[in-house]
């Protein structure tokens, strides 16, 4: 059979039929927000990079907590920023640390409503900006820094936390995190592992947003951009080691590896819609070069096709009231 009797538009026809066959549903619970808070803030303070995300003071992190809830986001991802930092990042570690006092006032306020995740690095809290400790030398040393990253992880399931998110890109930081946490007791916590985490550009406005002291590159140990085996050889190690889900970062440049992460992998699979990506959508609509809600949802749409379970965006508050709308 063909032209006529073969008409696609048919499924096409209207906005009652193109809901109807929808093959890729995105549901509010598969979004997870990031949030940042700053120690020391009495109000939020806006990211210039970022248009609509802000640097919260802890009582606006608590507000914005309960607003996701509300809008039915499946998580929040939650980044500190100190008014200090050392060489070695030690207020990743300590209790009274801007990113462990941040996740027990979210837990606090929301409980179990939604899934609290600390992210499990030291780049915020280290002075020259790395995500582990250095060498003499001045090089990322890869098992110095796990010793931290066990013992940050401990401090965040103290805290409260129900994931913990390892994204250094260390080698061995999920078993090494994992058995920190069994043997501390929180056999409970699950691991979120940053397990595909490209040397990107597209992260820029997220060091404007954690006030980043980076000092060099993180291509020692963040993913080459051009390769794909590479990138499905570190998930099949994370998920030997124990982590409970995977994530691909950045999303949009990288659809191919989501989805063959997708096919590779049994666990949910994750993947984070960076800064720039956000960035870039949102500087183009104040342009009025497109149209911004539209093209959120379409972004997420295409990831969620790609094959993630879940997505880390900016946009998840605006995006999961605009799915109960639908």
């Amino acid at each position: 059979m063909g032209f006529p009797e073969i008409r696609m538009r048919r499924l096409r026809s209207s906005g009652a039929m193109r809901r109807l066959v929808s093959e890729t549903r995105l549901h509010p619970a598969e979004l997870i927000l990031p949030m940042f808070v700053k120690e020391g803030l009495a109000e939020p303070r806006p990211i210039a990079s970022m248009p609509g995300v802000v640097q919260h003071s802890r009582e606006s992190l608590r507000k914005a907590a309960v607003e996701a809830v509300e809008a039915g986001v499946g998580g929040i991802m939650l980044f500190g920023i100190p008014e200090r930092k050392d060489a070695s990042g030690s207020g990743g570690i300590d209790p009274s640390g801007i990113l462990n006092v941040a996740i027990r006032d979210v837990v606090a306020e929301v409980g179990d409503s939604t899934v609290v995740m600390g992210d499990l690095c030291l780049d915020e809290f280290t002075s020259h900006g790395h995500c582990g400790v250095l060498d003499a030398s001045g090089n990322v040393d890869n098992d110095a820094t796990l010793d931290a990253y066990a013992k940050m992880a401990v401090a965040q399931a103290a805290a409260g936390v129900h994931v913990v998110g390892p994204s250094g890109m260390m080698d061995g930081q999920v078993g090494v995190v994992r058995r920190a946490l069994d043997d501390a007791g929180y056999i409970d916590v699950s691991i979120l592992a940053y397990a595909v985490k490209y040397a990107s550009a597209f992260f820029g406005p997220f060091r404007d947003a954690v006030e980043s002291s980076l000092e060099g590159d993180r291509r020692a140990y963040q993913q080459d951009p051009a390769n794909l085996r590479e990138s499905l050889r570190e998930v099949e190690l994370d998920v030997a080691e124990g982590a409970d889900m995977v994530m691909v970062k950045p999303a949009l440049p990288y659809l191919d590896v989501v989805s063959a992460v997708r096919q590779r992998v049994d666990v949910p699979v994750a993947a984070y819609q960076v800064s720039g990506e956000y960035a870039m959508v949102e500087a183009a609509a104040a342009n009025g070069w497109l149209d911004r809600d539209r093209v959120m949802m379409e972004t997420l749409h295409s990831i969620k096709r790609a094959g993630a379970s879940m997505i880390l965006t900016y946009w998840a508050v605006d995006a999961a009231r605009r799915l109960h709308q639908l």
